[in-house]
């Protein structure tokens, strides 16, 4: 089979190849994001197996998420000088080996070393796919169809991982959630250098080092100030250090990417307005969405009492509604345009988040926590499309990779960062109602507590769009790359 390039994507004798490539990059993404939320069913199993501590139990599922937000703009970076093809195979190797590592764990540090392994391989391959899949499909109408798939994927994915999860977990063992990557990895490996060529950035500068290590450890340190002070308290001298240096260290990172020739993101990349209020829309939505995914799975097992497999068939309706929300999402941007189709599907999130929130231990699925995942999910799905295109408007040859590893990383610090703040927010509220009121209740507080804050957020999220975005950012693609 012969391979195809960029260049000639748009020849008509390279439609099937490029819907084959499609189908590869989609695969591997569901893959990437079912690993986002595929430990939530399992943590009870994984937490007695191992012997977690609570807090230890939180970075199995940071340790992942810190490393993929983490790591995406270097890599994004590295595959625009390298090779998009070559760093996107390097990093889904690297997400096999460290997916069997987890599925074989032993200790609980085995499992988070994995997971952040896992993590640095979806870096380096997440980017590198989205760039590929920018590239293959150069015109506007067909990049967004091919974008919406490939967001469609990735969706579906992060919904699956709850209901294979529980699967497995329920009735085999939390360690297959890991091993059935392997698959996957392998025939990745195997089908993509026989159906695309390389490509890569003419032009040549260094990797920003310095910078890609300030931007990971700012949200590193951040998180764990965050998941500290669940422990001991919010005056806690070592959270609050920590916090204080996440702070100094984003300062830093602003300073050297000023000052540095090859910066890992030119800060004029993000003076175009259109990608900042993007890429900052979805920081805050996914900081919402994630601490959700994680709060409901725990609540609907501890609360609600459903065992690992009933709770991940809870979820799947989830997914349906983000696929109904893409279909939606698509025919509103081009009649409305995508500040009001935005404004719109954040809204709409926004209300099921205010209905989850008041889902108690009395309320039946069908009643409660049915209607509350439809609208959310539908307004989730009328979003992320929308976010995804706007954020890499205007993106080129030169910069493909860097567009999509901002917007994958602002999903992914925006979901780390908010996780362990409303998880702790909400097991600070747990505490304190401990003593007058029976835990069950306590515990239904203060799921409630955090998804009010979460549905704050996405309302924040809509004033921003509605506010900072133009009327059709897609307008602006046109504008003179100095520009950007």
């Amino acid at each position: 089979m012969t391979s195809i390039s960029t260049a000639d994507s748009a020849s008509g004798s390279s439609v099937a190849r490029r819907r084959a490539v499609l189908v590869v990059l989609c695969l591997v993404q569901f893959m990437l994001n079912l690993d986002d939320n595929v430990v939530s069913v399992a943590l009870p199993s994984v937490r007695d197996d191992l012997g977690f501590t609570t807090a230890g139990l939180a970075w199995v599922v940071n340790g992942y998420i810190l490393a993929f937000g983490g790591f995406l703009l270097m890599f994004g970076r590295v595959a625009d000088l390298l090779g998009r093809r070559r760093v996107f195979l390097s990093g889904v190797a690297l997400f096999g080996v460290a997916s069997v590592m987890c599925g074989l764990a032993q200790e609980p540090w085995q499992l988070v070393a994995g997971r952040f392994i896992q993590g640095t391989g979806a870096a380096m391959a997440s980017p590198a796919a989205l760039a590929l899949l920018t590239l293959l499909y150069p015109g506007a109408r067909e990049r967004a169809k091919a974008i919406g798939v490939w967001g469609a994927t990735a969706a579906v994915g992060a919904t699956s991982g709850l209901v294979i999860s529980g699967a497995l977990t329920g009735f085999a063992s939390w360690r297959w959630i890991f091993l059935i990557n392997v698959p996957v990895v392998v025939a990745a490996v195997v089908l993509l250098p026989r159906l695309v060529a390389e490509s890569r950035s003419e032009r040549r500068t260094r990797i920003d080092v310095p910078g890609a290590a300030l931007i990971t450890a700012a949200p590193v340190l951040l998180v764990y100030g965050l998941l500290r002070a669940t422990e001991t308290g919010w005056g806690d001298a070592g959270s609050m250090m920590a916090i204080a240096g996440a702070a100094l260290l984003t300062v830093a990172f602003v300073a050297v990417e000023k000052r540095t020739d090859g910066p890992l993101v030119p800060l004029s990349f993000l003076a175009f307005r259109p990608r900042a209020v993007a890429n900052g829309a979805t920081l805050l939505f996914s900081a919402a969405f994630y601490a959700m995914a994680f709060l409901l799975m725990l609540h609907i097992q501890t609360v609600l009492g459903y065992g690992p497999f009933t709770a991940g068939l809870a979820y799947l309706p989830f997914g349906a509604g983000i696929l109904v929300g893409m279909w939606l999402s698509a025919r509103a941007v081009n009649r409305l345009g995508e500040r009001v189709a935005l404004v719109t599907g954040l809204l709409v999130s926004a209300t099921g988040l205010l209905l989850m929130s008041g889902i108690d231990g009395l309320d039946s699925y069908a009643s409660g926590v049915l209607p509350a995942l439809l609208v959310t999910s539908l307004g989730c799905g009328m979003s992320l499309p929308a976010l995804a295109v706007v954020a890499l408007t205007g993106t080129t040859e030169d910069n493909a990779g860097l567009g999509s590893a901002v917007l994958t990383s602002a999903q992914q610090l925006g979901g780390a960062i908010g996780l362990a703040f409303l998880v702790a927010l909400a097991a600070r509220r747990s505490d304190s109602l401990a003593d007058s009121i029976d835990a069950r209740q306590a515990m239904t507080e203060a799921f409630s507590y955090a998804l009010t804050i979460a549905a704050a957020l996405v309302g924040l999220t809509a004033v921003l769009i509605a506010t900072m975005l133009r009327s059709r950012p897609s307008a602006c693609a046109a504008a003179p790359t100095a520009a950007r």
